[in-house]
Formats: structure tokens, C-alpha cells, sequence
């Protein structure tokens, strides 16, 4: 890393990862079909959501604005991927890299908020069935959505802000994005404060969200395990098998890189780890949330039928 004599950069560079040059040209079009494929299929799911009326339920409604959230998520950090892929090591302005740093965080934070609604939500629909659309009402549903975009984008501010105010002695992030602990690593002072904080601040509000999906699904289990049927338990733990996945998923690699010190992730962890939530689990909502649901299949069938139809009209 170059070292600097003075502690403001004006830009950062962003290393991405190593690999030797001829693989380049094929890290780039594989990661640029996954970020394609990874477009189309979130805006599929809200197109379908909201052209179809069977579609229009709390639970699709969360889903596309799960989806909406994604195209912001993946778009945020995979352009600057692919240009070190395509030019290597490029700079990045300062203003830019804490930018990307708070819209980053703050679309992760509002999707740990949105994955909590998204568990509630399936919680009314199997313990409250006969009081489930009266409680989750057009109202409520934009009420709860947009809580979590306000809640998300604020929690962001406090690692965000602390981290832009740090004075830098080096300018090469080991990262393909700016990111907390890639970027701390780089200041000229100590740091163990700011990561105690950023840990307290990023784990309270994952942790707390993550028990109160627990919670939930606790209380879905002990209902479902009451159902006279195995054919009505498995339709009810198939409503959802998709969320506790999507679940799995992101808390999981969230918590290994945001909960702990930025000294305990070996150079390099970081990145390859931050592909599972940044780039992979956005890539596999559209497929997990359609691929065995009935209720998608339908609705595309519909669909179609009406393109066709209007297809052939004069």
C-alpha cells in the first residue's frame, strides 16, 4: 500500500481481488451475467407483482419491495467490480467511496429491517389467518415499508459518518468496494474505539432483528405443529421455506463480517465473503421466491395469456 505523507486522501484505490491477468476478461463477463441476471430477475418479480391482481398481497407486496431494495443493493457495488476488472487497480474518489460506504450500509440495514416485516407478515398469515388482511392493510404495509427504509438509512449514518471522519494514511482499500474494516485498516490511528462502536451499532440492530424472526418463526412452529394434517403443516412451512432461506443466508454472512473487530478478518476475507450477501443472495431471491412457488407460476401463465391476447387484437 503507498503510504501518504499528510492524513487526507483525495482518493482511494480499490484493489479487488487477486487473480492473474488472463482471468480477467472471464471474471468480468461472468460477474457482468450474474449482475445482468441478477437485474432482470428482481425486476421481473416486481413487474409480475404489479401487473397481476393475484399477485397483489402483503406477502408479494414485501417481496417486490425486497426485490426493489436488491437492484440498489447489487448496483451499488458491482459496477466498481467490473471496472477493476476490466482496468485493475482504478482510483475512487473519497466523497465517492464514503458514498458508496453509506448507501451500501444503509440498503443492508434496511434489508435486515425489511426481512423482519417480511417474518411478521408470515407470522399473521399462519397464527392470525381470519384477522391477517385486516391487520396487514394496504396502510399498514406501506407504513411497515417505509419504517424500514427510514430506519435503515439512519442506523447507516453512525459507522458512515465515524468512518469518513477518520484521518488516512494509505490509500489502497483491500476490497472490491469501500467497506468498514478494509477502510479502517487504512487510518493513521487507532481504531478499536470505532470498531466497538460500528460492532455495537450494526449488531444491535441485526441481532435484534434476527431474534425477532426467531421469535416469530418460534411462534409459527409451535402452531403449525398443531395442524390436524401433514398436508396443511407442509403448505404452511412452505409459505415460508423461501424467507427462512433468504434469512439464512444474509444474516449469516453479515454476521461473520460485521460482528468483531476489523483485525480479526484475515486481508481478502472480507471480499470473497462479501460476494454471498452483495452479489450471490441478490442474485438468488428472484430464484428462491418463484422457482417452487405455484402462486408465480400461475401468475406468469396469466400473464402471458393477456400479452397474447393483446398481441393478436387489431
Amino acid at each position: 500500500m503507498g503510504q501518504r505523507n499528510h492524513t487526507w486522501t483525495q482518493s482511494f484505490v480499490l484493489a479487488g481481488f487477486a487473480a492473474p491477468g488472463s482471468l480477467w476478461p472471464l471474471a468480468f463477463l461472468g460477474t457482468l451475467c450474474v449482475y445482468v441476471l441478477t437485474l432482470a430477475g428482481n425486476l421481473f418479480i416486481i413487474v409480475l407483482v404489479l401487473v397481476d391482481a393475484g399477485l397483489s398481497t402483503p406477502m408479494y407486496f414485501f417481496i417486490s419491495v425486497l426485490s426493489f431494495l436488491e437492484l440498489g443493493y447489487v448496483s451499488t457495488t458491482v459496477p466498481t467490480l467490473l471496472r477493476t476488472w476490466l482496468w485493475g487497480r482504478a482510483p475512487l474518489p473519497a466523497a465517492g467511496c464514503f458514498a458508496q460506504l453509506y448507501v451500501f450500509h444503509s440498503l443492508g440495514m434496511t434489508e435486515c429491517h425489511l426481512l423482519a416485516v417480511m417474518a411478521l407478515d408470515r407470522y399473521l398469515a399462519v397464527c392470525r389467518p381470519l384477522r391477517y388482511h385486516a391487520l396487514m392493510s394496504r396502510e399498514v404495509r406501506l407504513w411497515l415499508a417505509g419504517a424500514t427504509w427510514v430506519a435503515g438509512f439512519s442506523v447507516a449514518l453512525v459507522p458512515a459518518s465515524l468512518t469518513a471522519r477518520l484521518p488516512f494514511c494509505f490509500r489502497e482499500v483491500a476490497h472490491y468496494f469501500c467497506d468498514l474494516a478494509p477502510l479502517m485498516r487504512l487510518a493513521c490511528v487507532d481504531t478499536g474505539w470505532h470498531a466497538r462502536v460500528h460492532g455495537a451499532v450494526i449488531g444491535v440492530a441485526t441481532g435484534c432483528n434476527f431474534v425477532l424472526i426467531l421469535g416469530l418463526y418460534g411462534g409459527i412452529l409451535r402452531v403449525v405443529l398443531k395442524l390436524p394434517s401433514a398436508a396443511s403443516r407442509a403448505k404452511a412451512f412452505s409459505t415460508c421455506s423461501s424467507h427462512m432461506t433468504v434469512v439464512a443466508l444474509f444474516f449469516g454472512s453479515a454476521f461473520v463480517v460485521y460482528v468483531g473487530s476489523p483485525e480479526s478478518h484475515s486481508k481478502g476475507t472480507d471480499s470473497h465473503i462479501a460476494l454471498v450477501y452483495a452479489l450471490l443472495t441478490p442474485f438468488l431471491n428472484p430464484i428462491i421466491y418463484t422457482l417452487r412457488n405455484k402462486e408465480v407460476k400461475e401468475a406468469v401463465k396469466r400473464v402471458t395469456v393477456r400479452i397474447r391476447t393483446m398481441w393478436k387484437e387489431p
